[in-house]
């Protein structure tokens, strides 16, 4: 049994929803940003009403194709101050997307649930030392500092078993493990110098997270999965749309296929419409069971 603090995710036929709330100002998706206390209280509000099961908050955005590197005290405020309006409204588990050890040491001690790694423990050396001391839940981004190549099925899995073996090695017990296979992270090259993790690939790069989707039952381990496509770039370049906010519809349909797939959490900027895909999902694989 797989926890992410106290959500229990993987059991069969059950889909958590992680809610987004970006307060990083460069955020790719601006309609997703929210700074102010007012606007975080509503946002967590309404993520809850519409099925969020738990929260991830970002500080920094860390799309590999815009320059959006803050300081770590710059981070750290913005996820503490966040943490804190959070748990004075709600109990609801908390994750931390950050890469940092400080930032992740900071959030850690307020007492929350997750710290979500798209590096997989890999970016920051004193990140491992961290969660051995704290302990928390992960989600283990796939991730290599050097230039990979092969099969995506092939590299997504050793990333993640590297990354796994580093958590165990820190004395992260199984069962608080969640591994992601990083869409919209594996880029040919970055347009700028943010040194911010991301994988360098060779091949095309939206090809590459079309197959992850395509071929997620190959990743399917004792681990449960995560998916994060919610408004990406890949779906921006399927079907040539820009702006992000014009992405709903590519979003839907990328999550209802993982989730046939065997993605188990769905991490989005708008639980409500996840929450209505997740529902369809369920019942067309009913009726087929049923035969109909």
């Amino acid at each position: 049994m797989t926890k992410l603090g106290s959500i229990v995710v993987g059991k069969k036929n059950q889909i958590t929803i992680m809610g987004i709330l970006n307060i990083s100002p460069e955020s790719f998706y601006k309609k997703s940003i929210k700074s102010t206390k007012s606007e975080i209280s509503k946002y967590l509000c309404d993520m809850e009403e519409n099925g969020a099961n738990i929260i991830d908050i970002g500080g920094m955005s860390t799309a590999p194709y815009l320059k959006t590197i803050v300081s770590e005290k710059i981070e750290s405020e913005r996820i503490t101050k966040t943490i804190k309006i959070i748990q004075n409204l709600s109990n609801i588990p908390i994750s931390v997307d950050t890469c940092r050890a400080s930032v992740a040491k900071d959030a850690l001690e307020l007492g929350i649930d997750v710290i979500n790694d798209i590096s997989g423990l890999k970016y920051d050396k004193n990140m491992p030392k961290i969660v051995e001391k704290y302990n928390p839940s992960l989600i283990l981004c796939s991730y290599s500092k050097k230039l990979v190549k092969g099969n995506p099925i092939s590299v997504t899995k050793q990333l993640l078993n590297q990354s796994i073996k580093i958590a165990k090695k820190a004395q992260i017990s199984k069962d608080k493990i969640v591994v992601d296979p990083a869409i919209g992270f594996f880029r040919r090259s970055s347009d700028v110098k943010n040194n911010l993790p991301y994988t360098k690939i060779t091949s095309d790069w939206a090809q590459r997270d079309i197959e992850i989707i395509k071929k997620l039952k190959l990743l399917k381990s004792t681990f449960p999965i995560l998916l994060s496509i919610s408004n990406k770039s890949f779906l921006g370049k399927l079907l040539g749309k820009e702006d992000p906010s014009e992405r709903n519809t590519g979003t839907a349909i990328a999550e209802m296929l993982s989730i046939i797939n065997g993605a188990s959490i769905i991490r989005t900027h708008n639980p409500k419409i996840t929450s209505d895909v997740i529902k369809m999902t369920k019942s067309f694989a009913q009726k087929s069971r049923k035969g109909l």
